[in-house]
């Protein structure tokens, strides 16, 4: 019987549960399964470093988070058209020589979009992060069909160019970028914010905007999932905004990661339980 070897790659990254996650699923399939943390901040090695070294060892594949998503890319082999597209990359295939790099993260937050976010108007959207999850998450949303997906991000150089890509791709009308300063016009015409940077985990704790731009007429959607309820979720839930936590889109990229990795085809629906256990403990 095969068995595999993956890791994921990233900083910071202790409070991650993709092992149990990923190691769980395995076992309802009866296959043998390691999941390794690769943090660069511990093993003070840059994602090139740990991508030869993982394949050294005889690692199947990797997982990639921040800040490593975009960063990786020069040390691969090949890209899926998917990941080439997007100019990110969150899940590595070694096959044979190559490594080879996908992109899950988009499919995973389209599949909990459309999950928990039924029906959701999508004419203006804001959406705040433009780094190698917010490329996917900007071009789920527009795949979906968002009308206008409006980008801010800390580096306005980087918040423009990924809003120039999407409009190569999507079309000049759908996609545009903004700075900080004007948040409060942009939020208070748009139906939903999306929120794609990493303030709100654990080693980033805080809102990624004041809680005063928020109102009940808009849904927010964060891609943070531990923890679950981020502060900027609490902030919104308090004032009847609809919301979606982070929780589906790390199980649905896992899921469709883990089908590379494997040949298996997971069971989502178990997936999402574990999360809930895990996020229990």
């Amino acid at each position: 019987m095969a068995s595999f070897l993956v890791g994921l790659i990233g900083a910071g990254i202790g409070p991650s549960l993709s092992p149990p996650l990923h190691e769980r699923e395995a076992a309802h399939h009866g296959l043998p399964y390691v999941y390794r943390l690769l943090d660069t901040d511990r093993l003070g090695l840059d994602v090139g470093g740990l991508v030869r070294t993982a394949r050294r060892f005889g690692f199947d594949g990797l997982n990639i988070t921040h800040p490593c998503k975009q960063s990786v890319i020069p040390h691969l082999d090949e890209l899926s058209p998917d990941a080439r597209m997007l100019g990110a990359v969150n899940t590595v295939l070694f096959d044979g020589e190559r490594a080879v790099g996908h992109n899950t993260d988009w499919t995973g937050f389209a599949e909990s979009f459309a999950r928990g976010l039924p029906e959701a108007p999508t004419h203006r959207v804001v959406q705040l992060g433009a780094g190698g999850a917010g490329a996917a998450v900007a071009h789920a949303m527009l795949t979906m069909g968002a009308d206008l997906v409006t980008i801010v991000d800390v580096d306005p150089v980087r918040a423009r160019a990924l809003a120039e890509k999407l409009a190569g791709r999507f079309g000049a009308e759908r996609a545009c970028h903004a700075i900080a300063s004007e948040l409060p016009e942009l939020l208070a015409a748009a139906d939903g914010l999306v929120h794609a940077t990493p303030t709100g985990m654990a080693h980033h704790p805080g809102m990624p905007l004041p809680a005063g731009l928020l109102h009940p007429g808009l849904w927010v959607a964060d891609i943070v999932y531990r923890p679950l309820e981020t502060e900027l979720l609490r902030q919104a839930r308090a004032l009847g905004c609809r919301t979606l936590d982070g929780g589906g889109m790390v199980v649905f990229q896992a899921a469709h990661a883990f089908r590379l990795f494997t040949g298996r085809e997971p069971d989502a629906e178990r997936m999402l339980a574990h999360l809930t256990e895990l996020l229990a403990v």
